[in-house]
C-alpha cells in the first residue's frame, strides 16, 4: 500500500477514535450532570430541615460540640472517612473516588454569633444571644449536600474530595490553626474551595480573582493623658477626614447597595472599589496609664496601606498633640480573602460550560466590613471564595450579615449544592 495513503488512513483512525472518545467522555459528563441535578433536587427537604436545625442550635466559636456531631453522624452514613483532630470541634469528611485525580477540598464554617437581633424566622435560635446571622448554618447544609451527592455519584469521580468543617471563623482562629496542623499538611491539597451567602439575589453567584473583601485593619493611638470629648470628638473628625476616600463622592460604606444594579458589585462603574472606609465614630478608654483610641479601617488597594500610619501622624502632629502622642500602629492585621486568579477563571470557564456562558456574574468591587479566615488556606494553596446570593426582596428577605432580621431564601442551598457539586467533579479530573 502506497504510505501516503497509510499515513492519511492512520490519521483518520486516530481522529475516529478521539472523536469516539470525546463523545463517550461528554456523554458521561452529560449523564453525571443530570445526576446531580436530580440527587439535589431529592435531598432538598431534608437539606432546609438541617439548615433549620443548625439554625435553631447555634454555638459559639470553640463550643461547635453539638455541631460537630450532627455533621459527622451525617457523613459517616455517607461512608465517608471522618476525622476530628484537626483542630478544636472541626471535622474532615474524605471521599475516595479510589481514581487518580487532584485533592480538592471544600470549606464550610461552623461557628455562630454573640447576638441577640431580631429574627422573625419561624426556627429561631433556642440560645439566648447566640445566632446564626452571618449564614454559617446554610453553608454547612449545603457543603453536607455536596458530600452527599458526590457520595452518590462516586464512580464519576476522580481523586479525593476534603469536606473541611471549620471552627471558629468568627475569631479569625480556626483557619489558621487548622494549616498549622501535622494532620492537614499531609492532605496535600491541591485546590480549595468556600463560599459565603450575602445579599444578592437568590442563586446569584458572583466571583472576581484577588482581593473579594477591602483590608480590614484596626489602628490603636495611645496617649498620655485623657483628651477632653469635644478635643476627642474634633480630633478623631479629623483623623477620619483625612483617611476616607471613595470614587466620585460616592458612599461606599452604605453596603445595602452591593446588589444595587447601578452601583452594586455586578456593575463595572461599582461604588465597591478605590476607597478606604473609617469608623465614624472612634473608640476611647484608658488602660494601663494610656487614653486609647482605636477604629477600624478599610483599605482596598494594599499599596495604599503604608500611608495610613503617617496620615494620621501628620494630624496629630498638625493639631499640637505629638508631645501627647505615646504610639501608632495597626492593632489588628488580619489577611484578606485573595482569590487566585488563574484557578478564579479557570472555575469560571468551567462553570460556564455546564451552565452556560454568563452563568456566573463577575465582582467587580471589594467588599468592606466583612473578611474570613478563609484566608489562610489560600496563603498556603490556591482557593477560591464565591458569593452566593440569599435575598429575595418579592419575599421580604434580606440577607444582611450581621444584622438584624437577617434571612435567606434557602432556594440558594439548592442552587449551590448543584453547582458547585459541579465544580468539584471536573476539577477533581
Amino acid at each position: 500500500m502506497n504510505k501516503k495513503i497509510l499515513l492519511a488512513l492512520l490519521i483518520v483512525n486516530l481522529f475516529c477514535r478521539q472523536y469516539i472518545i470525546y463523545g463517550q467522555e461528554k456523554k458521561s459528563n452529560d449523564v453525571t450532570q443530570k445526576s446531580i441535578q436530580i440527587e439535589t433536587d431529592a435531598i432538598f427537604d431534608k437539606l432546609v430541615q438541617i439548615r433549620r436545625e443548625f439554625h435553631q442550635n447555634p454555638e459559639l466559636a470553640g463550643k461547635e460540640k453539638r455541631t460537630q456531631e450532627t455533621i459527622k453522624k451525617y457523613l459517616l452514613n455517607l461512608g465517608l472517612k471522618v476525622e476530628t483532630d484537626i483542630y478544636g470541634y472541626g471535622v474532615v469528611g474524605i471521599l475516595e473516588s479510589g481514581k487518580k485525580g487532584k485533592k480538592i477540598a471544600w470549606r464550610a464554617e461552623m461557628d455562630a454569633l454573640p447576638n441577640d437581633f431580631a429574627d422573625e424566622s419561624d426556627f429561631k435560635s433556642n440560645t439566648k444571644g447566640v445566632q446564626h446571622g452571618c449564614g454559617h448554618d446554610v453553608h454547612m447544609a449545603i457543603s453536607l449536600g455536596i458530600a452527599e451527592v458526590l457520595a452518590k455519584n462516586k464512580k464519576s469521580l476522580h481523586g479525593t474530595i476534603y469536606f473541611i468543617f471549620q471552627p471558629e471563623e468568627e475569631t479569625f482562629i480556626g483557619a489558621k490553626k487548622i494549616i498549622e496542623n501535622k494532620l492537614f499538611a499531609q492532605y496535600k491539597i491541591d485546590e480549595i474551595y468556600a463560599l459565603h451567602v450575602v445579599g444578592l439575589p437568590a442563586g446569584q453567584i458572583m466571583v472576581k480573582p484577588n482581593e473579594v473583601f477591602a483590608y480590614q485593619k484596626e489602628i490603636g493611638i495611645q496617649f498620655k493623658n485623657v483628651l477632653p470629648a469635644k478635643e476627642l470628638k474634633e480630633l478623631t473628625s479629623k483623623i477620619r477626614n483625612s483617611l476616607v476616600r471613595s470614587n466620585n463622592q460616592s458612599k461606599p460604606w452604605e453596603i445595602q447597595l452591593i446588589s444595587d444594579p447601578e452601583m452594586g458589585l455586578m456593575n463595572p462603574k461599582t461604588i465597591f472599589t478605590d476607597y478606604l472606609i473609617a469608623d465614624e465614630n472612634f473608640r476611647a478608654y484608658s488602660k494601663n496609664d494610656a487614653f486609647h483610641i482605636n477604629a477600624e479601617i478599610y483599605e482596598t488597594d494594599a499599596s495604599r496601606l503604608k500611608n495610613i500610619i503617617p496620615a494620621i501622624d501628620k494630624v496629630i502632629e498638625d493639631n499640637n498633640y505629638g508631645a501627647q502622642k505615646i504610639s501608632i500602629k495597626f492593632i489588628k492585621e488580619n489577611p484578606t480573602v485573595l482569590n487566585d486568579p488563574n484557578l478564579t477563571r479557570t472555575a469560571i470557564t468551567t462553570l460556564d460550560n455546564i451552565y452556560g456562558k454568563g452563568f456566573v456574574v463577575t465582582d467587580y468591587g471589594q467588599v468592606p466590613y466583612f473578611n474570613d479566615d478563609f484566608a489562610y488556606f489560600q496563603q498556603k494553596i490556591p482557593g477560591v471564595y464565591f458569593l452566593l446570593g440569599g435575598s429575595n426582596v418579592q419575599k421580604g428577605i434580606i440577607a444582611m450579615n450581621h444584622a438584624p432580621n437577617f434571612q435567606v431564601d434557602e432556594e440558594c442551598i439548592r442552587i449551590g449544592v448543584k453547582t458547585f457539586s459541579s465544580l468539584l467533579v471536573e476539577r477533581g479530573k
